[in-house]
């Protein structure tokens, strides 16, 4: 199938092929809020009272000189990276430290549905707004002010003690992810839909069981850093009111207590749009085990991670790469926008006027309500946008990073596993790590998922569809293996 390629903006860094000496800093930063605080990931408006685990930004510097080049990754417990914060932390570091080129930082989110609210109505390009009371509370500007001054303090401490070092890397199965989206005999697809049920055909799509790890050494051998490539959001404790780094903690706790304090640990959550630590069936065959254990699911969760990733470390380690090629190319993309149908506009509009009418006759409504209605607002107006332009489209940045034998790539969206192993099968790099939500997510479906609809393949789900999907695989593997064309 060949791919119509919309225009697109392209930045392209420059980079060497020559093998370099590889430095690493890395370092870690809380950015646990004041409490009480809104949390974003839920349809209605949750205030946390309580901190049940401390949040982190996690961040890797990787530098090769003479010639060579530079990336700075942060990975952050939140749900996703807005773009102003994004451009905010760039902006700072760029007065702080000028000879870092801005467009080398990359933050991506976790997604965890437990961290406070990162966007407000100041945020031109959000569609996930919450009601958050102007009193009482800590404020989304006043989270995001600290949040912003952390991230760049922990790029700065990671900047300085750049040192010469080594890395490997590896990969090892471990299951973590479910794909949460059922399908029933009359071709209607569900997300968590019921599986015991006479009109149950079958799970929608694949599941991405492998933990890949990319590690970082210092000169005397002892691990500093980790980045660790999970296909499945970090949403077991997704439900509650109470902050909550979800199953990231754990595996942060276990590798440092195996490998120093001294270690990073970076959650980058894999292509997993249709992805979640739940299960779908054989639920009370899971719940009678973990009874039995005495170890719940969440403790499950970090224990697998981790095992996986202190199992691939003891095979790699005397595969050590002091000289690598580190290359980072930086793409900005146009993705045409998924198209508002008429009937999904009335439909829309009907549920938005609805909320809106109850919220003015209950303000009490409006902590049940009030997402909702913005989410089916944004689609209003999305339809009145594409009568203005009949193709309308957004632009988007991709990371492609070169590190030795394997690739980094980046996108802003929850991607649907599909893609993700459509990018890694057709890569040339030994290795391909996918890294989600670095950027403002929304989900990105296939078109079997929009074809079976329910939440996250419906239009107020997706900015972007099917279509943009097939470019983005396309810009990604187009850069990826220009890195790699003479392997």
């Amino acid at each position: 199938m060949r791919i119509a390629l919309v225009p697109m903006l392209i930045f392209l860094t420059t980079f060497s092929l020559r093998a370099s000496n590889l430095y690493v800093g890395s370092a870690s930063v809380d950015i646990t809020p004041e409490l009480p605080v809104a949390l974003m990931g839920q349809f209605h408006l949750r205030i946390a009272e309580e901190i049940h685990t401390p949040l982190k930004a996690n961040i890797l510097v990787m530098e090769t000189r003479h010639g060579g080049d530079t990336v700075v990754m942060v990975s952050c417990d939140l749900i996703w990276i807005s773009n102003g914060l994004r451009d905010r932390v760039r902006q700072k570091i760029n007065k702080e430290l000028p000879f870092i080129n801005e467009k080398k930082i990359i933050l991506n989110g976790t997604h965890t549905h437990t961290a406070p609210v990162i966007e407000d109505l100041s945020d031109e390009d959000a569609y996930f707004y919450y009601d958050v009371p102007k009193s009482g509370v800590t404020q989304v500007s006043e989270y995001r002010d600290f949040l912003i001054n952390q991230i760049c303090r922990g790029i700065r401490l990671a900047w300085n003690n750049r040192r010469v070092g080594s890395t490997s890397w590896g990969i090892r199965r471990a299951s973590i992810g479910y794909n949460r989206r059922v399908v029933y005999t009359n071709g209607e697809a569900k997300m968590y839909g019921a599986a015991n049920v006479p009109h149950f055909k079958e799970i929608e799509g694949y599941e991405d069981l492998d933990i890949q790890t990319l590690f970082f050494w210092n000169k005397d051998r002892k691990l500093v850093a980790a980045c660790v490539n999970v296909s499945c959001p970090s949403q077991e404790n997704g439900r509650r009111n109470k902050v909550d780094a979800d199953f990231w903690h754990g595996v942060r706790q276990e590798l440092q207590q195996k490998f120093g304090e001294q270690l990073v640990v970076l959650g980058w959550t894999g292509a997993a749009g249709d992805q979640a630590p739940h299960a779908i069936y054989r639920k009370e065959a899971l719940e009678r085990m973990e009874k039995l254990s005495n170890v719940n699911r969440m403790e499950d969760i970090s224990n697998r991670i981790a095992e996986a990733v202190i199992k691939t470390e003891r095979i790699v380690r005397n595969d050590l790469h002091e000289s690598v090629n580190l290359e980072h190319q930086m793409r900005t993309i146009s993705l045409p926008k998924r198209r508002i149908e008429v009937s999904e506009f009335i439909e829309a509009k009907r549920v938005f006027e609805s909320s809106k009418r109850l919220i003015e006759q209950d303000k009490s409504n409006s902590p049940k309500l009030y997402v909702r209605m913005k989410w089916n607002e944004s689609v209003m107006n999305r339809y009145e946008e594409q009568r203005l332009n009949i193709n309308p489209s957004m632009e988007t940045e991709i990371h492609i990073i070169r590190l030795g034998d394997v690739a980094i790539c980046t996108n802003q969206f929850e991607l649907f596993t599909d893609y993700g192993i459509q990018i890694q099968s057709r890569s040339k790099a030994l290795q391909t790590f996918v890294v989600q939500l670095a950027g403002q997510g929304s989900y990105l479906p296939t078109n079997k998922a929009v074809a079976g609809g329910g939440y996250s393949a419906v239009c107020q789900s997706n900015v972007v569809g099917p279509s943009g999907g097939d470019i983005l695989v396309y810009n990604t593997l187009e850069l990826i293996n220009l890195m790699f064309a003479s392997e």
